[in-house]
């Protein structure tokens, strides 16, 4: 027998892969956090890379240590991230360029960081977690794009070692400002990055660039011995030091929030404002391929919740803000990581790197970073995002995307998130635009009531039902889509007489929509005819009560007049058909007496002989309104011919409900199916009125057509041609619903 792995064992394999998978990611995240932090401090000073080094570094601790606690998302890794490197580093050289001290700028921006860290934990306590999932992705791509066009330009510089105030065009035009070690090793770093995956996999693009990097830096020291000097070197981070103690940071961000004023609010308002929108589609993004590949599912406002408190950590700590890391997560999983635990060990993990290697990272050379984050800002860039060119239909989308990077490269992030969300409105209402609200259009030739007509009444409701039409309406009612409507209705406002809106898979309406519905009511009332509403939804699912609205703007008025409305569009329907009958000269009701069993449409035009045969096995009932004739699984063969009154036919569902499947007028007949077959009943027959009925047993009859077998040919013709009609025009209706 095969021995079962023991609970101990099992603990011991959970814990070895979460390590392994937290060490992975570590790797991943603590060299793009020490790039991110320099690119962040770079922006306010070249003297102050070495502070955002370890700023860097101390985000990927915090955050590493805090979101698992208490964003509960397996195998997710949280750490500074480009989107919020860009952010802030242009928000540094905004600040820069209206003349605030070089000593406010890093509070300021840790101050950002504040405010995003609480706006991300109203977010989750608001429930706001799918709402940040639907912003539409062009925009998102937009500036995902726009940043990594930032990172890129702002690193091209440092690439090439030009001085600090140097423009990237004069830079690129002057080769004499080139320091070549450091493109050297920017150079031999992105290769690296790029050709790692194809070789090896185990070991993370990111750390087999640094350390190509590094190896190539000291390579050069041998031509050039001035780069193994730390003082004054600006190709290499330099000494890694925190400006304050831990505990004396910790206790300075406490006082700093007593020395909060309303004009650093105005500063920074609007960059904490975009970069806790960002932080959180960066987050979820991650969490949504996280939960293909692990098969968990994630709470998205309780992870929303717990960025916002590691962010709020990160600042406490004197770290930099970050989001969960799509990279480091992934090479978590692929590790071996699926729970937190492997993100709390990412974090620890960092914190050794930070007690250990600070020493050494003061060697890192600035043109290894600066060779990472280009890489990061490329695959950052929607370069599939160009095959929408391609296609009329995607080419608007690829406008929305253009529109964000232009916005972001001249203008600004803050400004680019306003244009995105303006942009995403006109998404919006362009795909509600594309989505026709008219679902289905028939004529009364075309569809019908479920009153069951005789054959003279279908006769005429066939050659006048053009005058009157039903449109099956869906989705929402509003500017954009309602005038595409009255559009697409011209002709039918011109020339029909009753026009019926099924509004049963209705979403929402808004005024213009009611306006252009009194348009449409004016129209078709020039000859006399009217609109007709049915199925009025009480509650639409944004709690706007239907039908109270359209009388509160006077679509719809309670002492007549207005729109006509009916429960049912069954109802709507009849009382159209009715309409264009009594227009006919036909009468409602004007029947009044029991018919003979001559004036039965099943037996009209049939002879004496056959007449006084049937009277011999056939009997009279009457029923009374509401009483039931049979209900489903009921045992008989009779065929009921209606004498006078109205019958309804029912489906009993489940739960005690119903559904109503036609309705049957006097000279009409129902239960055939069961005179033929000899099966048990299938739907419910209900009196609505009084009611008179002829009734034909098929034992009976059978016992007649024994002693005259005429007659059972010439009456099963006759039933086999009701059917037909029956079955024709259902074909009609069927083909008029397009379904497939």
């Amino acid at each position: 027998m095969t021995a079962k792995p023991s609970i101990a064992g099992l603990m011991s394999r959970d814990f070895i892969n979460e390590f392994w998978g937290g060490l992975a990611s570590m790797l991943v995240a603590l060299p793009s956090a020490i790039a991110f932090g320099v690119l962040v401090f770079s922006a306010i000073s070249p003297q102050m890379v070495g502070e955002g080094a370890f700023v860097g570094m101390m985000g990927a601790a915090a955050l590493g240590l805090s979101a698992p606690l208490f964003g509960r998302t397996p195998a997710l890794i949280s750490t500074p991230c480009a989107p919020a490197a860009a952010v802030l580093s242009g928000l540094a050289l905004e600040l820069s360029s209206h003349g605030i001290e070089v000593g406010r700028i890093p509070g300021l921006l840790a101050l950002t960081a504040l405010l995003a860290a609480f706006l991300q934990i109203l977010y989750g306590l608001l429930k706001g977690g799918r709402l940040i999932k639907y912003i539409p992705f062009p925009v998102v791509s937009g500036y995902l794009s726009g940043v990594g066009l930032i990172i890129a330009i702002g690193q091209l510089p440092k690439l090439l070692g030009l001085p600090k105030g140097t423009t990237l065009g004069h830079g690129l035009m002057t080769p004499d400002l080139w320091q070549w070690p450091g493109i050297i090793v920017g150079i031999i770093t992105i290769t690296v990055m790029i050709t790692a995956p194809r070789f090896t996999k185990k070991i993370p693009a990111a750390i087999l660039g640094l350390f190509s990097g590094i190896v190539s830096y000291f390579i050069l020291s041998l031509f050039v011995p001035s780069l193994l000097s730390l003082h004054g070197n600006s190709l290499v981070i330099g000494e890694v030091r925190a400006s304050a103690p831990f505990f004396e940071t910790v206790a300075g961000r406490f006082k700093g929030l007593l020395d909060i004023r309303m004009t650093d609010l105005d500063l920074v308002a609007h960059s904490a404002l975009a970069l806790s929108a960002l932080l959180s589609i960066d987050t979820l993004k991650t969490c949504v391929v996280l939960e293909a590949l692990t098969k968990n599912r994630h709470d998205s406002n309780q992870e929303l919740l717990g960025q916002g408190i590691a962010n709020l950590a990160s600042f406490f700590a004197g770290g930099m803000p970050g989001a969960g890391a799509m990279g480091p997560s992934l090479v978590n999983v692929t590790s071996g990581g699926r729970k937190t635990q492997s993100g709390v060990t990412e974090g620890g993990l960092v914190v050794l790197a930070i007690l250990v290697l600070a020493p050494l990272i003061a060697w890192v050379p600035i043109g290894a970073l600066a060779g990472i984050l280009l890489v990061v800002a490329f695959r950052m860039f929607d370069w599939h995002s160009f095959q929408l060119v391609k296609h009329p239909e995607t080419r608007f989308d690829f406008a929305v995307i253009v529109a964000v990077v232009i916005v972001a490269e001249t203008i600004g992030l803050i400004q680019a998130s306003a244009t995105g969300i303006g942009l995403a409105i006109l998404l919006f209402i362009r795909d509600q635009i594309r989505i026709s609200v008219l679902r289905r259009r028939a004529t009364l030739k075309e569809t019908s009531s479920k009153t069951y007509r005789l054959e003279e009444e279908l006769r005429i409701l066939q050659e006048h039902g053009d005058a009157a039409a039903v449109y099956e309406l869906q989705g929402n009612l509003f500017f954009g889509t309602t005038d595409y409507l009255f559009t697409m209705l011209e002709n039918d406002l011109n020339e029909r007489k009753w026009l019926l809106f099924d509004m049963r898979r209705v979403q929402s309406l808004d005024y213009t929509a009611t306006h252009l519905f009194s348009l449409m009511k004016d129209r078709v009332g020039v000859r006399s005819g009217e609109l007709l509403f049915s199925g009025m939804p009480s509650s639409l699912p944004g709690g706007q009560d239907f039908q109270q609205y359209m009388q509160q703007v006077g679509l719809i008025k309670e002492n007549g007049g207005g729109i006509r409305i009916f429960e049912t569009r069954d109802e709507a329907l009849e009382w159209m058909e009715n309409k264009i009958l009594q227009e006919a000269g036909w009468v409602a009701g004007q029947e009044q007496q029991a018919l003979d069993l001559k004036q039965i449409e099943l037996l009209r035009e049939t002879d004496d002989y056959t007449i006084t045969a049937l009277r011999r096995c056939i009997h009279e009932r009457s029923v009374k309104g509401g009483e039931k004739i049979f209900s489903s699984g009921d045992s008989g063969d009779e065929i009921f011919l209606i004498r006078r009154g109205i019958i309804q036919i029912f489906l009993p569902l489940k739960g005690g409900k119903r559904h109503h499947l036609a309705t049957f007028c006097p000279g009409d007949y129902f239960g055939e199916m069961a005179f033929l077959d000899q099966h048990h009943r299938s739907a419910d027959a209900v009196a609505k009125t009084d009611c008179d009925l002829y009734i034909l047993s098929r034992k009976e009859f059978n016992e007649q057509v024994y002693v005259d077998s005429v007659l059972g040919v010439r009456i099963f013709a006759r039933i086999a041609r009701a059917i037909s009609l029956r079955l024709r025009q259902t074909d009609v209706e069927l083909s008029a619903l397009e379904d497939r």
